[in-house]
């Protein structure tokens, strides 16, 4: 069995994954937003719900598809250090950025009155 990493690495099925966030989609509906052709749609759904990663239904003539979440936990588990690790260094990047702000708003206000 693939690991949640190997399934997602694949550019189509992340491609797939993506559409399916927003809302289920027939296998003629992903075929036509990512213009893949219609074996190759179902052979990435087929891992994708082999994985866990979508389920699908049928509506009359369609089966239709949609993201179960589950299995993208471990993917965020994996992931939580290194946001920790961003948000750290995203906070202090605003901090910085804030006070280059303040310092010019400074310097204007100090030019103008001369």
């Amino acid at each position: 069995m693939e690991s949640v990493f190997e399934i997602i690495a694949e550019p189509n099925r992340r491609a797939i994954l993506s559409l399916l966030v927003s809302s289920q989609q027939s296998v003629g509906e992903i075929e036509r937003q990512l213009r893949m052709p219609q074996p190759t749609v179902s052979k990435h759904l087929r891992v994708l719900r082999e994985a866990g990663f979508v389920e699908s239904t049928v509506d009359a003539q369609r089966r239709l598809y949609r993201l179960k979440p589950e299995p993208l936990q471990e993917l965020d588990v994996w992931l939580a250090p290194f946001r920790r690790f961003w948000s750290a260094h995203l906070d202090a990047l605003e901090r910085h950025l804030d006070r280059m702000d303040r310092s010019t708003r400074t310097k204007r206000k100090t030019r103008r009155s001369r």
